[in-house]
């Protein structure tokens, strides 16, 4: 005879009344992941992704969008709105890791949750590694060597074996740690914009760069928005810590919003700064910036050097922004490297990955088989170190999940006008009886032709990221012919709040 399993403890005692009993359920060990988090805590997560993006995404958006590198960046700030809005209103929902895969499943099923999911995947690798890389390239200002390959992709998986030990000791360390960056970095960026702005900012000379049309020419002036929009990426790792914090359904919300005013004030200055400091050229017929050549891997340190500090001033400079900025791309590694841990957790739990990718660590409450994976494989892209390329393929998984994201939360105003949304997203379109989210409309559609921009310009789409969706489609009907996703079919009911 088999051995019965035993339930819930239970306890038997008497009510406050003769003859009244109560059934009292002692609660077991916690399985879910830990709750340590507040707004401060998704804050510093999401903008480590949002913020950071500047010290690498400046130099590769000025590549092509040159002059109009400061518009691109306040263009892709209003689309970003509309993103944040609508990660705002799914979190608030659906406070459950995962982001807009989690959004996928409830409105369209366990199909598309499992392609967009396979796509933050490729994106979070692809951040992790760009941000991992960087970092060694920023402390160049005192080991000149680290700006060299091979010396900066050793030094990037460094940073990515560290972090990812740090992740596996627990949410509460490492996001401690991330406040503290996140504050710091926004000191500096701060800083830097009112001496940027006092000392070299020429609006005369930024649009004496400006050739619409030559330089950038159309094509690449739309390739650099989407580019631009490489920042979203800290929204999706805001969301994924929805497992991880207290009282998600109003702290995930304020902390994407707070994330969202800080960044649109810096993305709009900063490029400013930089374009009059180093303004658009034409050298042998070519229109460039040093911006996007001589500083593309470490942009900011470029725009300190043009400031016109000399002597010991200019090394006590370049040596401080060299740290915060090597601090400030650790930070988003962090965000990235628990983002993608999240998202893997979320997956397996639901199916769609093996059960063994979720597994939790007993006492810290994290998962380390998931960690484990994100290590090396990030480690593995780092190697190579083309920025240029990273962000493409980045620019291409981060536009068709953000697009997903956008039609689950139209889908679900739709089918499920009755779930209980604490964040309802603003400026709706009323239509047969159901209220449509105008900035999903418009988020939706920017996004998801800034995808076709990418596969229409990027060989890298055609080389990397097709083959990459078509190989996890496999997997997919691999894994659900073996009877071991969910029914597709089936919704998960509402996630609870905490």
């Amino acid at each position: 005879m088999s051995e019965r399993r035993p339930g819930p403890r239970l306890r038997v005692s008497r009510g406050h009344r003769a003859g009244d009993l109560r059934v009292i359920r002692r609660r077991g060990p916690r399985r879910g992941l830990e709750r340590v988090l507040g707004v401060a805590g998704v804050f510093s997560a999401s903008y480590g992704n949002v913020g950071s993006s500047i010290y690498y995404g400046l130099g590769v958006t000025a590549l092509y969008a040159l002059g109009l590198t400061p518009l691109v960046f306040v263009i892709s700030g209003l689309f970003f709105l509309c993103t944040a809005l609508t990660y705002a209103e799914g979190s608030a929902a659906m406070p459950e890791a995962g982001g807009a895969a989690s959004f996928s499943r409830r409105a369209f099923g366990q199909g598309f949750s499992f392609m967009v999911g396979w796509a933050q995947i490729l994106n979070y690798l692809i951040t992790i590694s760009i941000s991992a890389f960087t970092v060694p390239n920023y402390l160049s200002v005192f080991w000149p060597l680290l700006k060299s390959w091979p010396a900066n992709a050793i030094g990037g998986v460094g940073v990515v074996l560290a972090l990812g030990t740090l992740n596996i000791v627990g949410a509460r360390e490492s996001s401690r740690l991330n406040i503290a960056l996140a504050l710091i970095d926004l000191a500096t960026q701060a800083l830097l914009v009112v001496i940027g702005l006092a000392l070299v900012f020429n609006l005369d000379l930024l649009r004496a760069g400006i050739h619409l049309g030559i330089a950038p020419t159309w094509d690449r002036l739309l390739l650099g928005i989407a580019i631009s929009m490489i920042a979203y990426t800290g929204i999706e790792t805001a969301s994924n810590l929805s497992e991880e914090t207290r009282n998600a359904t109003r702290a995930v919300p304020r902390g994407i919003l707070t994330t969202f005013v800080a960044v649109l004030v810096m993305y709009t200055l900063i490029p400013l700064v930089a374009l009059s400091a180093m303004p658009v050229q034409l050298v042998d017929g070519v229109y460039q910036t040093r911006l996007a050549t001589e500083f593309i891997e470490d942009p900011v340190l470029g725009v300190v050097r043009e400031l016109g500090f000399v002597g010991v001033t200019s090394r006590v400079v370049e040596a401080w922004v060299g740290i915060l900025a090597a601090t400030i791309l650790a930070l988003a590694t962090n965000a990235g490297m628990l983002g993608m841990s999240r998202l893997t957790y979320s997956m397996s739990r639901h199916g769609q990955l093996p059960a063994a990718v979720g597994a939790l660590h007993p006492r810290r409450r994290t998962p380390v088989t998931a960690i484990v994976l994100t290590v090396i494989l990030a480690s593995a892209v780092i190697v190579p170190g083309k920025i240029t390329l990273l962000a493409s393929l980045y620019a291409f998984g981060a536009m068709l999940s953000f697009t997903f994201a956008h039609a689950s939360i139209i889908r679900l105003r739709v089918s499920e006008p009755e779930l209980e949304r604490p964040f309802h997203i603003p400026w709706n379109w009323r239509l047969r009886g159901r209220q449509i989210p105008v900035p999903a409309l418009i988020g939706g559609g920017a996004t998801l032709f800034s995808w076709f921009v990418v596969v229409l310009t990027q060989p890298t789409a055609w080389i990397i990221g097709f083959p990459w969706l078509g190989a996890g489609l496999l997997y997919y009907l691999w894994r659900r012919r073996r009877g071991e996703v969910d029914d597709p079919r089936t919704r998960p009911d509402s996630a609870s709040t905490g």
